[in-house]
C-alpha cells in the first residue's frame, strides 16, 4: 500500500527533531593573533566555526608598564596600526561572535603590584577596549569588545581576584563585560586560582596540554576525566571549555587527534550541565589541520 506523501515527510522532520542537538551543545573558542599568517580577524569569524574569538595579547601591562598588545605580523601596535581592527571586532560581533581581548601570554612582561594597581588596570582596559572612552587613540579602534580572557602563565598569582571584580563591575555601566580564563589543568591553577574562587567568570578554557599529568594519552581518559571532573565541580562559572592544541605542532603535549576526541572524550565529558566545548590554539594551527571543521559538529 502507497503512503500519502505527507506521511514521510512527517517523518523526516520527527527524526530532525530527535537528533537535533540538545541545549548543552557545545561551542569552539579559538586564539588569533600570534601569527601573521592565520588570516584577518574578519576572515577568521567568516569560517562559522567559532563562539568566542581571543585576540592575543595584551602582553605588556601593570606595575607601571605601559599597556602594550603584541599581535604578531598582524599589526604595528606602537604606531597606532591595529586601529583597522575595529570593523573585523564589528564584522564577528554582527554574526553573534564574542570578541575577548586576552591579556597575558607566555612570553612578554605583566603583574600587579596591589589592588589599586589591579583597580587602574581595569580603568585602562574599560577606557581602551571595552565600553568607556579614552582621550588617546584606542589600541583597536571604537569597536568594544566583549570582555577580557585572563590568560596568566607568569608574573606573579597576586590581585587577579581584584582586577575580575573590578572588571566584573563595568557590567553595571550597560553592556555585559564577559570574563573568562584559560588556566593550566592542574587543579588548582597556580596563576589565576585565586582570581577563579570569586565566582565570576563566564567562560574558563582549561589548558588539557603541556601538562601530562591531567592530559589524554593515545587511548586513556582517566586522567582527563578525572581532572575535568574536578574543575566542574569545584569551579563556579557558567561553562567550562575542554582546551586543547589544534595540531600537534601547536604545543608540547597534549594533542588529541580528531577521531579519539569525538569517539572517546567529549563522551566522557559533555554530560555535564557546564561543558562548553572546546577553546583550541589557535587559528594558525587550526588552518593547518581543520581540526576546528572536523570536530564542529560533534561539540
Amino acid at each position: 500500500m502507497a503512503f500519502p506523501l505527507a506521511l514521510p515527510f512527517s517523518l523526516l522532520a520527527l527524526a530532525m527533531l530527535i537528533v537535533a542537538p540538545g541545549s548543552n551543545a557545545g561551542g569552539i573558542a579559538i586564539y588569533w593573533g600570534q601569527n601573521g599568517n592565520e588570516g584577518t580577524l574578519a576572515q577568521t569569524c567568516a569560517t562559522g566555526n567559532y563562539d568566542f574569538v581571543n585576540i592575543a595579547f595584551l602582553s605588556s601591562f601593570g606595575n607601571g608598564r605601559n599597556p602594550m598588545l603584541n599581535l604578531a605580523g598582524h599589526c604595528d601596535p606602537y604606531s597606532n596600526g591595529c586601529t583597522g581592527l575595529s570593523s573585523d571586532i564589528e564584522s564577528c560581533q554582527s554574526k553573534g561572535i564574542k570578541v575577548i581581548l586576552s591579556i597575558g601570554g607566555g612570553a612578554g612582561g605583566y603583574s600587579l603590584a596591589s589592588a589599586d594597581d589591579a583597580r587602574q588596570f581595569a580603568t585602562y582596559l574599560w577606557n581602551n577596549f571595552l565600553g568607556g572612552t579614552s582621550s588617546s587613540s584606542r589600541p583597536l579602534g571604537s569597536a568594544v569588545l566583549d570582555g577580557v580572557d585572563f590568560d596568566i602563565e607568569g608574573g606573579t598569582n597576586l590581585y587577579w581576584d581584584d582586577l575580575a571584580r573590578y572588571l566584573s563591575a563595568y557590567s553595571n555601566k550597560g553592556k555585559k563585560v564577559y570574563l573568562t580564563a584559560a588556566p593550566q589543568c592542574p587543579f588548582p591553577d597556580a596563576w589565576v586560582g585565586n582570581a577563579l574562587k570569586t565566582g565570576l567568570f563566564d567562560c574558563v578554557w582549561v589548558q588539557f596540554y603541556n601538562n601530562p599529568p591531567c592530559q589524554y594519552s593515545s587511548g586513556d581518559v582517566a586522567n582527563l576525566e578525572d581532572v575535568w571532573k574536578q574543575w566542574i565541580s569545584e569551579i563556579q562559572a557558567n561553562k567550562i571549555f575542554l582546551g586543547l592544541p589544534a595540531s600537534p605542532q601547536a604545543a608540547g603535549s597534549g594533542f588529541i587527534p580528531v577521531a579519539d576526541l569525538t569517539s572517546t572524550v567529549l563522551p566522557a565529558i559533555k554530560g555535564s550541565a557546564k561543558y562548553g566545548g572546546v577553546m583550541l590554539w589557535s587559528k594558525y594551527y587550526d588552518d593547518q589541520t581543520g581540526y576546528s571543521s572536523s570536530i564542529k559538529s560533534h561539540v
